[in-house]
């Protein structure tokens, strides 16, 4: 528990000690403890750490920071012992410890706590930056200076769509506590702004919360003090809200930083430069004085970690700490007796050293970046202070100056940039990039009256690559196709990744459609050479769309928009080329994407239908059973063809959903009709007879209704008996057997069965599709064609459906060429339950009559 460096704190004065401010309330666990049930702990006390004890001796501490350090987007992380991810170990302090040696520690070895321990090393409390930041006797120091003197790091700022696994990520990689967090508040670009912290990770590990987006949980509205704020104000208002974070605004309003405590406390030149004043008089006075002042002076400044060199009155050095040696690279004797610009890198003009000197002269005090070189030649950042010394008649006397290599902070500020507005993987500009340079050139656009044109790009059947190769082949793909656009690409045309497989390129000054139709060329040739990915050649084809200012659109949105529906145009005319935007796609396209959002909204309320169509004994004209057929009525759209929500729930991934509908609305219909025991076929998809929890559901709804599932038909179309899905459609279909339900293969002629593989499925009975029916009999492929079918099903010993009958000859045919059942609208259209009601009811001495007086055109459509 002792750290070794314990021993070395002793008071320096009769100042604050420790054990003024620490915090009693330990609150520790076990290293089997989980990490969400340590966060919740933490979250519970309303506390920043928590120590781990084995047995009775202290192992290791975690805290909020490092929640940063777990990969959040795995929830298995939640349940891992915290003893495998706690930090150790744990750095500690005697009880009579300074505040101030504390504080210096804290900054030496990068923690924001220590624990503190009486004189026998047993812990006694904790004592963190926020504890000596509130208890300091600093209003002095905090009302003279504002936040902008402190405040030099660009603040991270996250879009609210990230989740928080994503932001603790990113809050890890650029060494951040705390992020502001960016609301889209609608499209004129108006903006709130939040704030995630550290602390809000540990409340999102202890109610698994990480896989949020930040716009569910993030803290809003952010507390903002102007960047010109006094100090004071700002640690006054954290104090009042018991915040550590403070939002700083720039002039227009618009983050320009996060202030936090840590970067009070460690951000304290100003503090240390009236030190070094105090012991430089010191020294003057050392005669007059005690020998105690000047070797506090020494020792202040030969501990510091910053550089720290004294000047006098002309500049010239007189001394230099160990850490000024270590930066620069200089020994004290070769610095001393030198001009500080023997460090001068020769990056800064004349007037920018005329003014700092101006500024000390007039206000005895400057702060700022500046460009320094060492000793072997390296150009550097740092940050530097410079204070004047003042005699007791007010002359300047000498100059102190602090300063500190801030390279590792301009690197973070650059990954965060880069992080900003461009993509990481293919280094291209990413989405908020590209829009801010399609605004700038559409606004020159109109300024000087020329054309603009964007190419929309999307990769065709890109999916395959990461399904069968996997998601490092797919990434090594999407670098190379990011060089072939740039090759393809002229200077001043923007290309950039806007996520996933999907690339745009601005042209931001074009002479028409002819110039953009010969680069969409380009970019099409471009993906004629094979791609070499993983030892392998694969070839990649491209679609494009492109949309041209002013004919197109006058927004970004908008052309954005009609760049994309042409590039669909473009794959739906079949991939690989290029389609200019014209209003008649985007028409289709809005139709498409109005039908898209009416079916989801119906399958979200339920509004689909189901209708029952008989299908009865060619024989004796009886009802045999019914077909349940999905019908769907939209109040603005009207009654909608079965053909086009079907195909778009296919699409969309959504025909599960609407399958389990149909399928539920059936057996409860079923149970309504217990007492007329009618058997009932219902289709099933492809994709809902793959789902490994089809069979599952099912059970559930048959427990549900209670229905006897012998009175279930399940009609399965012929691409459901694809041959590499062999085993695990047999399988599931004599799971459904089992259970008593009835199989049909549905549309039989049109797939790809084989005799061989149908002979071993467990199904009762066949459906001849339509297609054959309707020229029969006149037609004499189709008779011969369905003469075989019918033959094959009776010699399997299979029941034989056909469907699509309308006229009285046709059923006369199938009958004669021995099919057993038949429907279409030669015996009835689907109608809705209550008509099928009656017919059910009169089933018993109901007879079907062949003799209509017309024929219905229109087929009907099932699911």
């Amino acid at each position: 528990m002792n750290s070794p460096l314990s021993a070395a704190f002793t008071p320096l004065s009769s100042g604050q000690t420790v054990a003024m401010v620490l915090q009693k309330h330990l609150i520790s666990c076990n290293p089997q403890t989980s990490v969400q049930q340590a966060a919740q702990l933490m979250q519970q006390h309303n506390i920043s750490c928590i120590l781990i004890k084995q047995n009775s001796a202290i192992i290791g501490i975690w805290t909020e920071s490092d929640c940063k350090k777990l990969d959040l987007s795995d929830n298995r992380v939640l349940q891992q012992a915290v003893s495998a991810v706690m930090s150790r170990p744990v750095l500690s302090v005697p009880e009579q410890c300074s505040t101030s040696d504390a504080a210096a520690l804290m900054k030496q070895q990068q923690i924001r706590r220590l624990l503190v321990t009486d004189a026998a090393g047993q812990a006694i409390g904790i004592v963190t930056q926020t504890d000596l930041i509130h208890q300091q006797p600093l209003e002095h120091y905090l009302i003279l200076r504002d936040i902008s003197s402190i405040l030099v790091e660009l603040p991270l700022l996250l879009q609210a769509e990230l989740t928080v696994a994503q932001a603790a990520l990113l809050m890890q990689q650029t060494q951040r506590d705390a992020a502001i967090v960016k609301f889209e508040l609608d499209q004129t670009k108006n903006s709130e702004y939040g704030i995630v912290t550290e602390r809000d990770l540990v409340h999102f590990i202890a109610t698994n919360r990480t896989l949020c987006m930040l716009a569910e949980v993030a803290t809003r509205p952010l507390l903002t003090l102007p960047l010109h704020s006094s100090l004071l104000q700002a640690v006054r208002l954290l104090r009042q809200h018991g915040f550590r974070h403070l939002g700083v605004t720039d002039p227009h309003g618009k983050p320009a930083g996060l202030l936090s405590h840590n970067h009070i406390l460690m951000n304290m030149e100003h503090l240390y430069i009236s030190e070094l004043k105090a012991a430089l008089l010191a020294r003057d006075k050392a005669l007059r004085s005690s020998e105690s002042s000047l070797r506090l002076a020494y020792k202040v400044i030969e501990a510091s970690h910053d550089a720290v060199m004294i000047t006098d009155a002309q500049g010239l050095i007189q001394s230099v700490n160990p850490s000024f040696c270590k930066l620069t690279g200089y020994s004290a004797e070769e610095a001393v007796g030198q001009k500080p610009s023997l460090l001068s890198s020769g990056e800064h003009k004349q007037d920018f050293y005329q003014q700092m000197w101006q500024r000390l002269q007039q206000q005895g005090y400057w702060q700022g970046e500046i460009w320094n070189k060492r000793k072997n030649g390296e150009i550097y950042p740092e940050w530097l202070s410079i204070s004047a010394v003042r005699g007791e008649n007010g002359a300047i006397n000498q100059y102190a100056a602090i300063f500190s290599d801030i390279t590792e902070r301009k690197k973070r500020e650059k990954k965060i940039h880069e992080l900003a507005y461009f993509d990481e993987l293919t280094g291209l500009a990413n989405r908020r990039l590209y829009q801010d340079r399609l605004e700038q050139a559409l606004a020159n656009a109109k300024r000087h009256h020329h054309q603009l044109a964007v190419l929309f790009l999307d990769l065709d059947l890109f999916k395959r690559i990461n399904d069968t190769l996997g998601h490092q082949a797919g990434d090594e793909a999407l670098r190379q196709v990011a060089m072939r656009l740039q090759k393809a690409s002229r200077s001043g045309e923007s290309v950039a990744r806007l996520g996933g497989d999907e690339f745009t390129v601005l042209v931001p000054e074009c002479n028409g459609v002819a110039e953009i139709e010969k680069l969409a060329q380009r970019i099409v040739a471009q993906f004629e050479l094979p791609f070499h990915i993983q030892h392998k050649e694969l070839v990649l084809t491209t679609s494009v769309g492109i949309s041209i200012y002013p004919q197109h659109g006058n927004t970004a949105s908008e052309l954005l928009k009609f760049a994309d529906a042409a590039m669909y145009q473009a794959k739906e005319s079949g991939r690989n080329k290029y389609s200019l935007y014209s209003s008649c796609v985007g028409q289709r396209h809005h139709q498409a994407l109005r039908l898209e959002q009416a079916l989801r909204k119906a399958l979200a309320q339920q509004q689909l239908e189901v209708h029952y169509q008989p299908k009865v004994d060619l024989r004796t004209g009886q009802l045999q059973s019914l077909e349940a057929l999905v019908r769907w009525y939209d109040k603005e759209l009207g009654q909608v063809p079965p053909e086009h929500f079907i195909a778009l729930a296919e699409t969309l991934g959504l025909i599960q959903q609407l399958g389990q509908q149909v399928l539920r609305q059936v057996c409860y219909q079923l149970q309504s009709w217990a007492e007329l025991a009618v058997p009932v076929a219902v289709n099933i998809s492809a994709k809902e007879l793959a789902d490994p929890l089809f069979v599952a559901q099912f059970r559930q709804i048959l427990a549900e209704t209670a229905v006897d599932p012998k009175l279930l038909e399940l009609e399965i179309t012929e691409s459901c008996l694809l041959p590499e899905r062999e085993n695990q459609t047999r399988h599931t279909l004599q799971q459904l057997r089992h259970l008593g339900i009835r199989l049909a293969i549905d549309d039989f002629g049109t797939g790809y069965s084989s005799l061989s593989y149908l002979r071993h499925l467990p199904i009762h009975s066949l459906k001849i599709d339509r297609s054959f029916i309707k020229a029969l009999p006149e037609n004499g492929s189709d008779k011969q064609i369905t003469s075989a079918i019918i033959a094959m099903a009776n010699a399997l010993g299979l029941d034989l459906i056909a469907e699509g009958i309308e006229t009285q000859a046709q059923k006369e045919f199938l009958l004669a060429a021995g099919c057993q059942y038949g429907q279409g609208y030669w015996f009835g259209k689907a109608q809705d339950p209550a008509a099928t009601r009656v017919l059910l009811e009169k089933a018993t001495d109901y007879s079907m009559h062949s003799n209509k007086d017309s024929v219905v055109a229109e087929h009907s459509h099932s699911l």
